[in-house]
């Protein structure tokens, strides 16, 4: 497969706004409210779900429907898998000091606090500050991109990839 340059941002330009559509009509079909930092989110792991594999999702591309339609069904795929993670999933947001139900003992937040301490530990650098700056500190993806010198678009999907290592890991 040949690549020609500029083709992955002509591709992203064309068909963001797509995407971000399937997201937010998704989203709101399942009655979940996403805040702009979900949606980004969703809109990285969509696209990493693209590129995956030598984009082996485009590859697989057949012209049985229009490339949009393809898209859209992929999309809304992967949104209602990650919705559905999310839901289930205990986020490491919570984790890492947002508030907590009253009878949470000051014991059980000392726990959490040392059981992300000990997750962070086991990330790389870039890595480990990327989660760091978006789950503890609440920097947008701009803000994350400035810091570490990373382009906007990839924070979003490495947060992805991050959350898919700390979900395999072992408990301790």
């Amino acid at each position: 497969m040949t690549k020609k340059p500029r083709a992955w941002e002509d591709f992203v330009d064309r068909f963001m706004g797509l995407v971000i559509h399937v997201i937010n009509h998704t989203a709101h079909c399942r009655s979940v409210l996403l805040a702009s930092t979900d949606r980004d989110d969703l809109v990285g792991d969509v696209m990493l779900q693209f590129v995956e594999n030598d984009f082996a999702v485009l590859r697989h591309f057949r012209g049985q429907s229009s490339l949009a339609t393809y898209l859209t069904v992929i999309s809304r795929r992967v949104v209602v898998k990650k919705l559905i993670e999310r839901h289930q999933a205990t986020s490491l947001g919570s984790l890492a000091g947002e508030p907590h139900s009253n009878d949470a003992s000051v014991e059980q937040r000392i726990e959490d606090r040392e059981e992300v301490d000990r997750l962070l530990q086991s990330l790389g650098g870039t890595e480990a500050q990327v989660v760091r700056l978006y789950h503890l500190e609440g920097k947008t993806y701009q803000e994350i991109s400035r810091t570490t010198g990373m382009s906007t678009n990839s924070v979003g999907p490495m947060l992805s990839r991050v959350r898919s290592k700390l979900r395999g890991m072992p408990q301790a």
